[in-house]
């Protein structure tokens, strides 16, 4: 397909800008560097010029469009060539070398607020993946079928503004989701096990078991709470060899997220009262409690990507 064709022709478009003047491929953003008028430039200067100010994408680039069903709706997303050629790219190439040093498989945690996208955004790099010989395969999962159970969710009540609420009327906030479970699966996925992992199925309002089965050699794991900064969750990172944590602002995620509420079925009115309740308090706690991760990205009004903190990733063992 034209897609796929175009990531295969490395002499075009954005991809020749990733080859310094000997010709070689770069492997990481952060070792790139080409010449400018004479003058040898970093990555992070690359990135100020080719996406302009504070790394945002130029206007008048190509799309790409990408069309997935993400939990019973579908999604049309549009990524721009200099998203996929500036930052997912040079992003898994990154993985892929470190996962090389190591010469094990390794963890990547990919943390954002409801709405920014983020399983689309994943399914996306999958494709890319399996799209690239210079670039190894990445599985994906998610954390959402650590979700505790309906019947649970519905016979246990939390506190939320000084009055008891149900906990099933709050479903997504972290205290929704089994903690223990989620933590023993992700040291199991680090150490390298072939192993079960669950899903959450929309239909059922219930995580399904063992679902996925887990073998590959880059396991990217996305979620809200990831990079949560409260007692419990904050440990969970210690258990990835990457981090990535993707930030937009509130509005825009509210935005998004009343449209993806009507796409259900469901009216406006009820819409915005859903999301409002429940969704835009999870929004706050990622926004402003997540902690420092090793790639930072935002997203602005207008979708698009852009670098606000790349850490290059070594191996430590």
């Amino acid at each position: 397909m034209e897609e796929n064709a175009r990531y295969k022709r490395p002499e075009s478009g954005i991809n020749a800008r990733f080859r310094n003047n000997d010709k070689q491929d770069i492997d990481n953003p952060a070792e790139f560097s080409h010449n400018v008028n004479g003058q040898k430039r970093g990555f992070r200067s690359f990135i100020k010029q080719n996406h302009g100010k504070n790394g945002q994408h130029k206007q008048g680039t190509d799309m790409i469009e990408h069309n997935v069903a993400i939990n019973g709706i579908m999604v049309n997303a549009v990524y721009s060539e200099q998203s996929a050629d500036g930052i997912f790219i040079p992003l898994l190439k990154q993985l892929t070398r470190l996962q090389r040093q190591k010469g094990r498989r390794i963890l990547a945690m990919l943390a954002a607020p409801p709405g920014a996208g983020k399983t689309t955004l994943l399914t996306f790099l999958e494709k890319l993946s399996r799209e690239r010989e210079d670039i190894e395969a990445i599985q994906i999962i998610g954390m959402d079928g650590f979700h505790r159970r309906q019947e649970y969710l519905q016979s246990h009540y939390v506190l939320r503004d000084g009055k008891q609420v149900a906990m099933v009327d709050i479903k997504g906030a972290p205290v929704t989701f089994d903690l223990e479970r989620l933590t023993s699966g992700v040291k199991k996925v680090a150490a390298g096990e072939a192993c079960g992992w669950p899903v959450y199925d929309r239909l059922l309002h219930n995580p399904v078991e063992d679902a996925i089965h887990v073998d590959g050699n880059i396991i990217l794991l996305e979620g809200n709470y990831l990079l949560l900064d409260e007692d419990g969750w904050r440990d969970l990172s210690a258990s990835a060899d990457y981090t990535i944590f993707i930030r937009a602002g509130e509005e825009f995620l509210r935005t998004r997220l009343i449209d993806r509420r009507m796409k259900t079925g469901v009216d406006e009115e009820k819409a915005i009262r859903f999301v409002d309740y429940s969704d835009m308090p999870n929004v706050r706690i990622c926004l402003e409690k997540t902690k420092p991760a090793d790639l930072q990205l935002a997203i602005d009004d207008s979708g698009n990507y852009h670098v606000t903190q790349w850490q290059l990733a070594l191996p430590s063992n």
